[in-house]
């Protein structure tokens, strides 16, 4: 069976089976653990959680390529641009001084300054897992229907579904014009100099808007000739409920918060761990 790029797949696994508000539960608990502290050890607890679950829950590289390389860029120019703005920021936080080499004028790489920003580089690469696999393993129906059954708006929830519909449909397009771009002779592959494909690749932006605007018309004039919003309530044709496998993660995911809490409010006295004391 070939799997769709960045897009919910039907799998029978673990995580497939959990309901689509116990991941978002599970999500917002092990994002809230990794946001309140920056103790080195609980992120990376918290990242090989997420890359088990990613092995468990069947998720190819070819799926998420092209999310991965974005990311990786963004990351690498986060990196750069801390130590350029904030050279000695790490020796602030901590309180210590250790140089390991000097590179010019005030920018001397410290220990301090190099475990600060691994750190802030994992917090970030800890994080992303957990948002892919909440977005490959739950289907936009059956999460809308879940959060309608705890009170919120079915207007909303439909909202939300046909967002994470959408991210399969934006990336379909994106291809699809790139691939006219390059029909065209606009030179997009690997012979293109960096610089070139980055500026060629900004181009598809405008058609990409274009599309997506048009297809947002069509998708509001189909729903408003449909009634949709007219009554106060509606029923679902997917909705999975609670079993004890969702009730077990969300229990998981909450001792991962409150170890994340412990360790920063009683053991830390602070949201950074310092090695160097």
């Amino acid at each position: 069976m070939k799997l769709k790029t960045f897009s919910y797949n039907q799998l029978d696994t673990f995580v497939h089976r959990l309901s689509g508000l116990s991941k978002l539960v599970c999500f917002l608990l092990l994002t809230s653990a990794i946001m309140f502290t920056y103790d080195t050890r609980v992120i990376i607890g918290v990242l090989i959680l997420s890359y088990i679950m990613i092995l468990v829950s069947k998720i190819r590289f070819s799926q998420i390529k092209v999310m991965l390389i974005y990311v990786g860029i963004f990351l690498l120019f986060n990196f750069i641009l801390t130590f350029l703005f904030s050279p000695q920021y790490g020796v602030e936080i901590y309180g210590t001084r250790h140089e390991l080499f000097k590179i010019a004028g005030p920018y001397v790489m410290t220990a301090e300054q190099l475990f600060y920003q691994v750190t802030k580089f994992l917090k970030y690469l800890s994080v992303i897992p957990l948002g892919i696999i909440f977005i490959l393993t739950t289907n936009p129906s059956e999460f809308a229907s879940s959060l309608n059954g705890i009170g919120v708006s079915y207007r909303v929830c439909t909202s939300l579904a046909l967002t994470l519909r959408y991210f399969p449909d934006v990336a379909a397009d994106y291809n699809t014009i790139s691939l006219a771009q390059q029909a065209r002779g606009i030179e997009m592959s690997a012979k293109a100099s960096l610089i070139d494909r980055l500026k060629r690749t900004a181009s598809i932006l405008i058609p990409l808007i274009m599309t997506t605007m048009e297809r947002i018309d069509i998708i509001s004039n189909a729903m408003d000739l449909r009634g949709f919003g007219k009554h106060p309530k509606r029923t679902w044709y997917m909705k999975k409920p609670l079993k004890k496998a969702d009730y077990l993660a969300m229990a998981v995911s909450l001792v991962v918060l409150l170890v994340s809490l412990y360790v920063r409010f009683f053991i830390n006295h602070s949201i950074y761990w310092n090695p160097f004391i």
